[in-house]
């Protein structure tokens, strides 16, 4: 669709951490930037979006997203996962490598940006293999990757378990000071297991996965950065332990960092009774220990980022038998509302909520994004954070259903969705 060259999103309230912003407010923009914040004169043929009884906040950024692209498009593509996207409020995505072929060349990393540019309607960020293949044995030329396009390296779904490997990746990377994401779960432990190990498991009948399995690697992983110097993160952090370890490693000014997603601080392993694969992902959904523990770190600012995971797997490859099911969920849409639930609990103010949404995950990965301040991209999204609606499944946008959080009750529904101030999602559409 045509924009006009100047918008006023006009009377909402204005959630901008950055600049330390909350209040009723305009925000002009010109083109796709953000011109000016507070009560700027209204220019000629300025378009007029009405944001009262909204709020108007910097597009969400996850850092932690499953495009599926190339390889896997019967799971999704990323025409569909960037709608998925837009739905959410989410303006940019970091695309993870598990694709087929794996981006672990400069030429995969290209494939995927066109395809991002011809198809699809959000910015997409590629992550770089960390080892080639993801085989955990040798490391990509990250310095060509970076110059592709690549903003960080991670073997996701895999974790590198060589402690020899970890320390050529941490600091070959510190010297185009890249970050390494670590998906934290010790090969050896996890084994067969399919779901945390304990009396749930017991009860089901389940082979169980030790939180053990994520603390000890995460510990090792911390006296890597220490020999090394390299930037490192962990992703989708889910126990007491490793949350632990990575706060003692922020207090020492040790360059790590950690995130969590939604379903492991909303949800526990209870959520499986039933064998309800669409509650099966890796790290698994842990106790209620575990949780009350994200909750707390997330309270007491030691987690950098709230990120999905978002992991669309199609319906041959959930409805099996549990331990034969895909891990992984998806979350672009239930982001926003599942996270609101933390300021509804006194857990964090709205204003963190959204900082750990946008600038934070936007100043790990170093993109010019998460934020309203005048130059910047106008990546923007209205919501409103009253409006009470039920997950549904089949309601959801993108190519797959699998959603942990189906028949939820939840509050703050995106109304639009504006991308270098191009709206590309507005009330349903």
């Amino acid at each position: 669709m045509n924009e006009a060259k100047f918008t006023l999103i006009k009377g909402g309230r204005i959630i901008d951490p950055v600049n330390q912003i909350d209040e009723t407010a305009d925000l002009l923009l010109e083109g796709g930037v953000i011109r000016e914040v507070g009560r700027p004169d209204q220019p000629e043929g300025c378009r007029i979006i009405d944001a009262d009884g909204l709020i108007v906040a910097p597009g969400l950024v996850d850092m932690h997203v499953h495009l599926r692209e190339p390889g896997y498009e019967y799971k999704e593509t990323i025409a569909g996962g960037t709608q998925a996207a837009a739905a959410g409020g989410v303006t940019s995505v970091a695309a993870m490598p598990n694709t087929q072929p794996v981006t672990d060349d400069p030429s995969v990393v290209g494939y995927v940006l066109d395809k991002a540019r011809m198809g699809g309607i959000v910015n997409v960020f590629p992550i770089g293999a960390v080892t080639k293949g993801l085989q955990g044995k040798e490391l990509t030329e990250m310095g060509l990757l970076i110059k592709a396009g690549c903003v960080a390296f991670s073997d996701d779904g895999r974790a590198i378990s060589n402690s020899s490997v970890m320390r050529r990746a941490l600091d070959y990377a510190r010297a185009f000071g890249a970050l390494i994401i670590q998906h934290a779960e010790d090969p050896s432990l996890a084994s067969e297991g399919c779901m945390n190990e304990g009396v749930t498991a017991t009860r089901l009948g389940i082979p169980g996965i030790p939180a053990e399995s994520e603390s000890i690697l995460v510990d090792r992983d911390i006296r890597l950065v220490e020999l090394t110097g390299g930037r490192y993160h962990v992703a989708h952090l889910s126990t007491a332990g490793a949350l632990q370890s990575v706060e003692r490693a922020i207090q020492r000014n040790l360059p790590v960092s950690c995130e969590i997603a939604p379903h492991h601080f909303a949800l526990t392993e209870e959520a499986v009774i039933g064998y309800n694969t669409d509650a099966k992902m890796a790290p698994p959904l842990r106790s209620e220990r575990d949780r009350n523990a994200l909750l707390e770190g997330l309270s007491r600012g030691i987690v950098a980022a709230i990120a999905t995971d978002h992991a669309p797997h199609d319906e041959d490859s959930k409805r099996v038998e549990f331990c034969c099911a895909a891990n992984g969920v998806v979350g672009l849409e239930t982001l926003l509302p599942v996270t609101l639930e933390l300021v509804r609990d006194g857990v964090m103010s709205l204003s963190d909520c959204i900082a750990v949404m946008t600038h934070r995950p936007s100043e790990l990965l170093g993109i010019n994004r998460g934020t309203l301040s005048p130059g910047r991209p106008a990546d923007i999204v209205l919501f409103d954070e009253r409006e009470r609606w039920t997950v549904d499944a089949n309601a959801l946008h993108g190519s797959t259903r699998n959603t942990p959080f189906h028949g939820r009750r939840v509050r703050g529904r995106v109304k639009r969705t504006l991308v270098a101030g191009r709206t590309v999602y507005e009330d349903g559409q």
